[in-house]
């Protein structure tokens, strides 16, 4: 089946503030050149053992940069090779008529799954059980009648700009409850602060899935105790070229290292993310 890198950052990062681009990994030539060049991206791919990259891109111009045009880079983008790359775009949380850019990402941009990152976008997963973010049910049930999975950041950020009180993944606890054939991916699984919170809720809820990057493979352990019990709800990413971030193969050695079972780790590398995120596209 291979393996799916399940949070890489391959961002149009000519859109990036630039204190916010001094953090990521698009700041070194050499890392550049892969955002540039898909088939230079496809052969890193080779050469660290990976058959397919989820590429998360979102829309939050007002800390990192990234406006709308990110979901057309994406699109371009995985062009280059639809079976391994698969693109991830985003949208405003306050967007006016979100069952249409939902439609459009989907049926005409072909996107695998939405992103949204409430740390950047400045906005509360739950808002609207409180009569705030008006937009935000029409954007959910958008997304669970297309199919579309919504991957939320949870979990802190060191970006400029970014407010982490909206980090917390219990705020997408309601959505959960309300929207209850969507799938939800909770990025980062809630590191560190919250990652108690980010178990329960892949233990409660049946759409929800734990996703692991961005946390040092040789801490997973401690920060989940139960990574066993929970594995067929647990996808792993590298959040390649992230901030401390290492390369990409030195992140799945690590993570192999754990000596989790071999079913274990086939699972969460490689069976999950074909249940998240379909070979042939087909929701």
């Amino acid at each position: 089946m291979g393996i799916t890198d399940c949070h890489v950052h391959i961002n149009p990062y000519w859109e990036m503030r630039p204190e916010a681009l001094a953090l990521l990994g698009h700041r070194d030539p050499a890392t550049r050149r892969y955002v540039d060049e898909p088939r230079a991206f496809l052969e890193y791919l080779d050469r660290a053992g990976v058959e397919r990259a989820v590429l998360v891109n979102y829309v939050a111009p007002q800390v990192i940069g990234y406006t709308e045009a990110a979901n057309s880079f994406a699109s371009q983008y995985a062009k280059a090779d639809p079976r391994r790359l698969l693109p991830t775009g985003g949208i405003r949380p306050d967007h006016p008529d979100p069952a249409t850019e939902v439609r459009h990402l989907v049926r005409d941009l072909g996107l695998r799954a939405l992103k949204l990152h409430p740390p950047h976008q400045l906005f509360r997963p739950n808002a609207y059980v409180d009569g705030g973010a008006g937009t935000l049910p029409e954007l959910y049930g958008a997304c669970e009648r297309e199919g579309l999975p919504i991957i939320f950041h949870t979990g802190t950020s060191v970006f400029p700009g970014a407010r982490n009180r909206f980090a917390d993944p219990m705020f997408v606890e309601d959505v959960a409850v309300d929207f209850p054939k969507l799938t939800i991916v909770l990025a980062h699984g809630g590191r560190p602060l919250w990652t108690a919170a980010a178990t329960f809720l892949v233990r409660r809820f049946p759409n929800v899935w734990l996703e692991l990057s961005g946390i040092p493979p040789a801490r997973l352990l401690e920060s989940f105790p139960s990574l066993s019990k929970l594995a067929d709800r647990v996808l792993f990413g590298t959040d390649w070229p992230g901030p401390g971030v290492p390369e990409m193969r030195a992140n799945f050695d690590a993570f192999r290292a754990l000596g989790l079972p071999e079913e274990l780790q086939r699972r969460i590398l490689e069976e999950n993310p074909l249940r998240v995120f379909p070979a042939n596209g087909a929701r």
